[in-house]
């Protein structure tokens, strides 16, 4: 049993830091780098693929709305054809250095308001999806389990990943809760990690109302900017590990099963 372990980072911005990079980079094990778009800038950038790269983690592009103010969770009713351009336009960036760090981009992962809207809206997912196939068709893609994103993204012929996000309360129809909602943000690093660990082995898990959902995922997100983050990240992969589960990217194969003597 594996799952990979992935946060968002590089998402500081000139003078204005957010989240402990460097000591995430120490526990997860796939990296979705904001592009610059509703965080980061070049130097960030630049720095943050290559801690990246001298830690084995593997890199993923978080692609969202244009959106710096708002930090990329207001939508944003960009039409479909512009989004399409935003977004590669944004993988172009982050892959300028990840080749700078002689690494590549492993896949891509929307972001915040753009993650929620392509669970539902027809035209802004297929123009993300468009965008992947575009740029490299080979490029994986990480997203909501049943969301038309993951969907048009198969038809298309990429590769899709499913995310469980482990510091987030979900509805009973397993989408996340709303920021704005009361509950939405879990903060217990031991109850989290007890969480994932029922998430990992296919177990029920509870809505934010109490009933039970099952939540199908390859890899499990914490939240670089949640307060706590570092504690909660060791805390899921500690909890994981100790459990026989093995903590690895998404993007890299599972080592073949041993033949039969």
């Amino acid at each position: 049993m594996r799952i990979d372990l992935n946060s968002d980072l590089g998402e500081s911005f000139g003078r204005w830091e957010l989240g402990d990079d460097r000591a995430l980079l120490s526990v997860v094990t796939s990296a979705n780098v904001a592009c610059g778009f509703h965080a980061g800038d070049p130097s960030v950038l630049r720095r943050t693929t290559a801690d990246a790269k001298e830690r084995n983690v593997a890199v993923g592009a978080h692609v969202g709305y244009r959106d710096l103010a708002g930090f990329g969770r207001r939508f944003v009713d960009v039409p479909p054809a512009d989004l399409t351009n935003d977004v590669v336009y944004q993988l172009g960036a982050l892959a300028a250095f990840t080749r700078l760090a002689d690494d590549r981009i492993r896949y891509v992962k929307p972001h915040g308001a753009l993650y929620n809207t392509i669970v539902h809206h027809e035209q802004q997912a297929a123009a993300v999806v468009e965008a992947v196939r575009a740029f490299d068709p080979g490029l994986p893609v990480l997203g909501l389990p049943g969301s038309r994103f993951l969907a048009l993204a198969e038809e298309a012929g990429l590769r899709t990943y499913r995310e469980a996000f482990a510091d987030r309360a979900y509805t009973p129809e397993g989408v996340l809760v709303s920021r704005r909602e009361p509950g939405a943000v879990l903060h217990d690093p031991a109850a989290i990690a007890e969480r994932c660990l029922r998430i990992a082995r296919g177990l029920p898990v509870e809505a934010i109302d109490g009933t039970e959902i099952v939540i199908a995922a390859d890899s499990l997100c914490v939240h670089g900017d949640s307060p706590g983050a570092v504690e909660i990240a060791r805390a899921v992969a500690d909890r994981l590990r100790s459990a026989g589960v093995a903590v690895a990217p998404f993007t890299r194969e599972a080592p073949a099963a041993p033949e039969d003597a």
